[in-house]
C-alpha cells in the first residue's frame, strides 16, 4: 500500500476469543484492497466500498464461521469503523458531509452521513432472501451499525427501490462509499478548521 499523501492512515487490531481482525487503511489511498475476512460476499463488499471511496484498504479476519458468521461480520465493521475514526483524528479540515444516489440495474439506494463523531444509523433496507452466498442478509445491519457506532458517523441508509437482492445490498455498499470520500475530503477553503460551530466534533 503507498503512503498516504497526507499521511491520514490507521492500523487496528481487534483480538477476542471470537475473532482476530486486521485492519490497515489509508483515506487518501487510490482504492487499492486486499481483504480476506473467510465470507466471499463481505469480502466482495470491502472491495467495493475501497475502489469506491478511494481509500486503500487491507483487512484480514479470522472468526468462528463454524458457528455462523455474526462474529466476524460485526467485528470487521467495529474495527474499520475505529480505524476510520483513527484516520480522521480530529477532523480538522474535512468536509463532514457526504450523500450518493446509488443505482444499480433496477434498485435505486440513498446513503448521507455526517462525520460528527455522533453516531447513528437509520437503516430502511428489506430483503426478500434470507441468504446471499452463504451470508444472512440480517447481517448486513449489524454490519453498517457497527461501522457507523465506531467511525463515529451519523449514516442514513435508504433503499428507495429494487427487486434483486444482490443488487440492493451492493448500492448500500457503494453508495457508503461515496459519500463517505465526500465527507473525508479535506476541504480546501477551511483545511485548518474543525467543521463545526462548537469547535470540536
Amino acid at each position: 500500500m503507498a503512503k498516504a499523501k497526507g499521511g491520514r492512515v490507521a492500523a487496528v487490531s481487534r483480538d477476542t476469543t471470537e475473532t482476530q481482525i486486521k485492519v490497515r487503511l489509508d483515506l487518501d489511498g487510490t482504492g487499492a484492497s486486499k481483504v480476506s475476512t473467510g465470507i466471499g460476499f463481505l469480502d466482495h463488499m470491502l472491495e467495493q466500498l475501497s475502489r469506491h471511496s478511494l481509500v486503500d484498504l487491507e483487512i484480514e479476519a479470522k472468526g468462528d464461521l463454524h458457528i455462523d458468521f455474526h462474529h466476524t461480520t460485526e467485528d470487521t465493521g467495529i474495527a474499520l469503523g475505529q480505524a476510520v475514526s483513527q484516520a480522521l483524528g480530529d477532523r480538522r479540515g474535512i468536509k463532514r458531509y457526504g450523500d450518493a444516489l446509488i443505482p444499480m440495474d433496477e434498485t435505486l439506494t440513498r446513503v448521507a452521513l455526517d462525520a460528527s463523531n455522533r453516531p447513528y444509523l437509520i437503516w430502511k433496507v428489506a430483503f426478500t432472501r434470507p441468504k446471499l452466498g452463504e451470508m444472512d442478509t440480517e447481517l448486513f445491519k449489524e454490519w453498517f451499525q457497527a461501522f457507523a457506532q465506531h467511525a463515529g458517523l451519523t449514516l442514513h441508509v435508504e433503499n428507495l427501490y429494487g427487486q434483486n437482492n444482490h443488487h440492493i445490498v451492493e448500492s448500500c455498499y457503494k453508495g457508503l462509499a461515496r459519500a463517505l470520500r465526500q465527507a473525508v475530503e479535506i476541504d480546501p477553503r477551511k483545511t485548518d478548521a474543525v467543521p463545526s460551530t462548537k469547535g470540536t466534533l
